[in-house]
């Protein structure tokens, strides 16, 4: 009875948690080693991620340093950061790689609220399908005679009061989202 309650608790928390790690890779205007983390070098023949091969720093609010630890991968590096979506130009200096996070225009900051509000939309759905599954095996239990009329209507109760929880959970992320892309 209590399992459909964690299992349904853990799903959710991991919907949030995606969230909150795709919404860190969105660029901002503000710099953060988020928007380098799906960052996959060539290295040697094989793709590694960019934090395996350097150190990430954020000296400025709009400057990224990488500073890669094998001279030799410097090239592959940079070349990986040119060819993502991020839009930004990667200046190489040595064995460091400064990427200098130009400031949002309004067109952009509207496209992003709009992507950021649609992404936020999908993982609420997320979050109300894993509650239609667990109001289904709620159902089974109570058609199998496992448990009462009134332990269903109560675990419904609960699962419902976890899916508001999260619900509003993903609205605080959504929102500390759009205020950091509206900030100026």
């Amino acid at each position: 009875m209590e399992r459909i309650l964690k299992e349904a608790d853990k799903k959710m928390e991991e919907v949030v948690s995606s969230l909150k790690h795709e919404f860190a890779t969105i660029r901002t205007g503000r710099a953060s080693p988020g928007l380098l983390e799906h960052i996959k070098v060539e290295y040697y023949g094989t793709y590694v991620p960019l934090n395996q091969l350097a150190n990430i720093s954020i000296p400025e609010a709009r400057l990224i340093n990488i500073n890669v630890w094998d001279k030799d991968a410097v090239k592959s590096v940079s070349k990986a950061i040119m060819n993502t979506n991020l839009g930004i130009m990667p200046a190489v200096d040595g064995n460091t790689i400064r990427l200098q996070i130009p400031p949002l225009t309004d067109e952009r900051r509207k496209v992003l609220d709009k992507m950021v509000k649609q992404i936020a939309e999908e993982k609420k759905a997320s979050i109300r399908k894993i509650r239609h599954d667990a109001y289904h095996k709620i159902d089974q239990q109570k058609k199998n005679k496992e448990i009462g009329e009134d332990d269903a209507f109560r675990l419904k109760d609960e699962v419902q009061r976890i899916t508001d929880s999260y619900i509003e959970k993903i609205d605080v992320v959504l929102s500390e989202k759009e205020k950091e892309i509206m900030e100026r």
